[in-house]
């Protein structure tokens, strides 16, 4: 079902630009939709959303009740409320251990210098509707930025008949503060200018459609987000005694996101890697998603035969997959070799679904070799950092002078004034060019 190809320096770059072509495929079409609709919310405000919510969803935006939360989650079998419990508390607990502080200390020069770290006031989480309702995605946009002391969480999903039960029972676990009935494109404008009771917010996490992520791209600037997603990714690394069943399984756990979605195995075993497309087809025979697996594994899935684990390593950082699986005899080993991936499990009972749902990173993760400079959302992606600077006179004095000779070097006359002002009495008048 994969092909698979031995690297020659020239077939390998052939599944690469495969997968970056991926990244491409929204068109302008949509764009133009786009632009359309957020340039009406700014100029119309709230009438402009409801008219798209109504036009594409069949009803107007309205706030959901805490009430309502508080229904879904005894609407939702114990078992599973449990465990998003259990989630969101992996989740909190990893991200409070990343939470930098505010600081202060003394610079050289002997005055106070430090920096302030604030949570944003106010996020939006964007939630999608209907079969692509993940509760999880909620825990994982929320929770971090719970722990970031966000001000507000505001919770959008489309106004769908029946409202996920899991995923609003999510949100109160969560604790997201309002959720609001809407969605699309629509929504993203509504969070981005703020229109009648859905407020502007600073910044917007959260997976969309194409309309949804395109919204999010035009809109930032005007508020801040967490990226633009592209489809989803899997690249595991497996030298000869990885278990072929395992390898599939994997590849398999990303296919079924959507036909978009890329599975690639490196090795250093031909042998593996026909052993693994073995497997794909027997496992696919039984999954339900079968269809959309072949689609994904026919158009972007592949084996490549490496020489050796370093080359292997070395393809992977040029990928920079949103997933990357290490399943060697010695992850350990391999992993300083390892410069771009959104996240890296190790060894083979570190599966990627464990990282999507209780391991307590992100899932939120950079796609389309993104990974090169991007990171994986957590609570830094809700603090915002303010630089303190506090000098008293002793300390001031003795670099005024190189302070005015910057200044004046870059011919702003006013700058080297504000200092010279404040010397006058040993200096002289600042007006006569003073003694610095």
């Amino acid at each position: 079902m994969i092909q698979i190809v031995t690297a020659d320096g020239r077939r390998e770059q052939e599944v690469l630009q495969s997968m970056r072509a991926r990244a491409a495929r929204a068109g302008a079409e949509i764009d133009r939709a786009v632009a359309a609709i957020l340039a009406d919310v700014r100029e119309k405000g709230y009438p402009a959303v409801a008219a798209y919510s109504k036009r594409f969803d069949g009803a107007e935006p309205y706030e959901i009740p805490p009430e309502r939360l508080e229904e879904a989650c005894r609407a939702c079998p114990a078992g599973l409320l449990a465990a998003l419990e259990r989630a969101a508390a992996n989740i909190r607990d990893y991200n409070e251990k990343l939470l930098v502080k505010s600081q202060e200390w003394r610079s050289p020069d002997g005055g106070v210098v430090g920096r302030v770290v604030r949570g944003l006031g106010r996020v939006g989480i964007y939630v999608p509707g209907g079969t692509a309702a993940y509760p999880s995605s909620v825990l994982m946009n929320a929770v971090p930025a719970k722990v970031a002391g966000v001000g507000e969480i505001v919770m959008v999903t489309p106004p769908t008949e029946n409202l996920n039960d899991a995923v609003l029972a999510a949100a109160r676990i969560a604790g997201v503060d309002r959720v609001i009935a809407v969605g699309g494109a629509q929504a993203v404008a509504a969070l981005t200018y703020g229109a009648g009771f859905i407020p502007r917010v600073d910044k917007l996490v959260g997976p969309g459609n194409a309309y949804v992520a395109a919204a999010k791209r035009m809109a930032y600037g005007q508020l801040d987000i967490d990226m633009v997603a592209g489809p989803s990714e899997v690249l595991v690394i497996a030298d000869d005694a990885a278990d072929p069943k395992l390898a599939a399984a994997d590849l398999l756990s990303q296919a079924e996101h959507d036909r978009l979605a890329s599975a690639v195995l490196l090795t250093t075993s031909r042998a593996l890697a026909e052993a693994v497309d073995r497997e794909i087809v027997r496992q696919t025979g039984y999954l339900s998603r079968s269809e959309i697996m072949e689609a994904s594994l026919r158009d972007f899935g592949c084996a490549i035969v490496c020489a050796s684990l370093e080359d292997c390593a070395a393809l992977a950082n040029e990928i920079a997959p949103e997933h990357l699986e290490l399943m060697t005899e010695d992850p350990r080993a391999l992993l300083p070799r390892i410069q771009n991936a959104g996240a890296v499990f190790l060894g083979a009972w570190s599966p990627e679904p464990l990282g999507d749902y209780l391991a307590g990173p992100d899932h939120v993760l950079p796609t389309s070799g993104t990974a090169r400079f991007f990171s994986p959302l957590s609570v830094d992606s809700f603090l915002k950092t303010m630089s303190i600077i506090q000098y008293d006179r002793d300390s001031l004095a003795p670099i005024r002078g190189d302070i005015v000779r910057l200044a004046e070097a870059e011919h702003l006359t006013a700058h080297a004034n504000s200092i010279r002002v404040r010397f006058e009495d040993v200096d002289g008048p600042a007006d006569k060019g003073g003694h610095t």
